[in-house]
């Protein structure tokens, strides 16, 4: 597991000091197929405090979310081997995952299958082509909310 480092900066008269954050914002399971989107949405959060892992596909992701334990989920949609969709639902049928907060990311923007989503209990959609300052804030409320 990566453990994230955030620095803030505290001014004290005309000296500035950096002090370490040593509490994540929260875990952020980042799960994507595209190695470049996923590591775009990794590096994002991570600037911003998150401790974030990160899975290629729906299968790794419910193999790894025990052992990461996140307070939330970025889910794309079409994967291979499990898709957003199949790994969505068998998060909310666990017991054990049913509270993690899934924020679905794709290209898919139909209204069928914002309504979907909404059916199967995820907690935000975003869709791609994101603007990663919208996908960290819905991340910050949502891990506020879990925590």
């Amino acid at each position: 597991m990566t453990r994230t480092w955030a620095f803030a900066v505290r001014w004290e008269g005309e000296s500035t000091n950096f002090v370490a954050v040593t509490e994540p914002l929260g875990r952020v399971l980042v799960v994507d197929d595209d190695e470049v989107i996923r590591q775009l949405i990794a590096v994002n959060l991570q600037l911003e405090g998150f401790e974030v892992s990160t899975a290629v596909d729906g299968q790794d992701c419910l193999e790894r979310v025990g052992e990461v334990g996140p307070d939330v989920i970025t889910l794309d949609v079409m994967m291979p081997r499990l898709d957003g969709w199949v790994t969505a639902i068998r998060l909310r049928e666990d017991p054990g995952t049913a509270h993690i907060k899934v924020v679905m990311i794709t290209a898919r923007a139909q209204e069928h299958d914002v309504r979907r989503g909404h059916e199967i209990g995820v907690d935000a959609y975003v869709t791609k082509p994101f603007d990663p300052n919208q996908l960290i804030q819905t991340v910050r409320k949502l891990a506020a909310v879990s925590r």
